[in-house]
């Protein structure tokens, strides 16, 4: 009994000094450095593509205005490098002189319809009027005179002192000189007052030569180049005597403003926006140009930019996204269109 009570002593002490040394060894501990705070999120990496130089009014690739017609080139009034403004005339095809001539003859007739038309609507010029009224009174004369010669001859029959035909003849005259005052008084009313159907027909004529006009000179216009916008021509592709080909006859653009168009790759347009700020670099130049995000395109396609890395993607899906080049940008790529660049936007 008294061994076992020694045991549970012994024991009871060891557990104590264990625990003691436990609270000892925690308390001799040096502190624990506290946990970091949780970093702040860092900024979304930029995006990298290659891009190209263009005009924000793109290249406009000008050719005959006639359409699939093979027509060869009279005059080019303008060389590569010339500035137009818009509507100017840039060249004239070969058969310009053929529909000027056609434009002219309609022109004619349109004027000759137009004459008719006043003619009519204004019937007879008062001369023309007075002498109709005259020559009226001249036939009423001449009938009256006829039909008192018809009444006397047909008096003098029964008495045998004129024959039958003397009396049918000045009837006869009578009939005619009333038939040619009636035509005459009719010719007068035409002088006084133009027919309504004489009218809507002159209209008509008109409307019609109006018409010859503007087909006639929308033809006239086919025959000419006139510049759509105001800028630069950039390359002449068909010269006087050339036949304008698949190529058309120049590239004219508008180089006061520049784009960067960049073929990003679809999985990184998230990180995109509009107006995101962006560096444009020039291959082999130190210097760099800012630019700005300006349109995201809406169309995903396969990338037409060739790489040298042998493990990109050879199926690879961009988007075209333009960038607006700072007037440092333009002013030193403004003659570099279509050139190669690298583009950096920044998050």
């Amino acid at each position: 009994m008294t061994r076992r009570r020694g045991l549970l002593l012994v024991a009871a002490f060891l557990a104590a000094l264990g625990g003691g040394a436990w609270f000892f060894l925690r308390a001799g501990q040096a502190p624990q450095a506290t946990a970091p705070a949780a970093a702040a999120p860092s900024e979304p990496p930029g995006v990298g593509a290659l891009g190209r130089v263009e005009p924000a009014s793109r290249i406009r690739k000008l050719t005959q205005p006639g359409g699939f017609a093979v027509t060869r080139v009279e005059r080019l009034l303008v060389a590569e490098g010339d500035r137009v403004e818009a509507g100017q005339l840039l060249a004239e095809l070969g058969d310009a002189a053929q529909k000027d001539a056609a434009l002219a003859q309609a022109e004619a007739s349109l004027a000759e319809a137009r004459a008719n038309l006043a003619k009519t609507r204004a019937a007879g010029r008062p001369s023309e009027i007075a002498a109709q009224r005259a020559r009226i009174e001249s036939l009423a004369a001449q009938e009256a005179i006829a039909r008192r010669e018809a009444e006397r001859a047909e008096r003098l029959v029964p008495s045998g002192a004129g024959a039958f035909a003397a009396a049918d003849r000045n009837r006869a005259a009578a009939a005619a000189r009333a038939a040619e005052r009636a035509e005459a008084e009719a010719q007068l009313e035409t002088l006084s007052r133009p027919r309504p159907e004489d009218v809507a027909l002159s209209e008509a004529q008109v409307a019609a030569a109006e018409a010859q006009v503007a087909r006639a000179s929308a033809d006239a216009s086919l025959s000419r180049v006139r510049a759509p916008i105001a800028g630069t021509v950039l390359r002449v592709y068909a010269r006087p005597g050339d036949q304008i080909g698949s190529d058309g006859l120049l590239d004219l653009a508008d180089l006061t403003r520049l784009d960067v168009v960049a073929d990003v790759y679809e999985t990184d347009l998230p990180r995109l926006r509009p107006g995101a700020p962006a560096e444009v670099v020039v291959p082999g130049e130190p210097r760099r140009y800012d630019a700005e995000v300006r349109e995201i395109g809406w169309l995903v396609r396969r990338t037409v930019q060739a790489g040298t890395d042998p493990v990109a993607a050879v199926d690879a899906r961009t988007v075209e996204v333009r960038l607006s080049l700072s007037e440092e940008g333009r002013a030193a790529l403004e003659r570099r269109t279509n050139m190669q660049v690298q583009v950096a936007i920044r998050p």
